[in-house]
C-alpha cells in the first residue's frame, strides 16, 4: 500500500545515525491531512532533507579525512546529505503541479552512497 510522502514524514539514511523529518518546499501544494504533499524534485539538502546525525559512509570526504587522521579507524562525521538526483520510484499516476508525487515506497540516493528512505509517510488514509 503506498501513501503520499508529506511534510513531517520520518526518513532514515543507511549511513546516518539518526532519523530526520522531511519537509516540502514552502510553495503552494496539495495538502493531505493538513500536510503539504511531496514531489519528485523535493531533494534540497537542509530544506527538504535534513541531516541524519552522524554519517558513517567512507565515500563522504569528511568521514574519509577523519578516518585517515584516526589511522584507519572509521570516524563518523556530521551528516550533510547530498542527493544524487530526484526521488526514485515516484507515483506513476499522481501528479502534483506537473511532477510525480513521492510515496512511502520512494527512495533517494545520496552521493556518499547512502539510501534515504521513508519510515513513515507523514500521513495515513490517502493511498496512491
Amino acid at each position: 500500500m503506498s501513501f503520499c510522502l508529506c511534510t513531517g514524514a520520518a526518513l532514515s539514511c543507511s549511513f546516518g545515525s539518526a532519523p530526520a523529518v522531511f519537509s516540502t518546499l514552502p510553495v503552494p501544494r496539495v495538502v493531505i491531512g493538513g500536510r503539504p504533499a511531496g514531489v519528485m524534485a523535493d531533494t534540497a539538502p537542509a530544506v527538504n532533507i535534513p541531516p541524519f546525525g552522524m554519517c558513517a559512509s567512507p565515500a563522504n570526504p569528511a568521514v574519509a579525512a577523519a578516518t585517515a587522521a584516526a589511522m584507519g579507524a572509521l570516524t563518523p562525521m556530521p551528516c550533510v546529505p547530498v542527493p544524487a538526483g530526484p526521488w526514485l520510484n515516484p507515483s506513476a499516476n499522481v501528479l502534483i503541479g506537473g511532477q510525480p508525487a513521492i510515496s512511502n515506497s520512494s527512495k533517494l540516493i545520496c552521493a556518499w552512497g547512502g539510501q534515504i528512505a521513508p519510515q513513515f509517510a507523514g500521513q495515513t488514509g490517502v493511498q496512491l
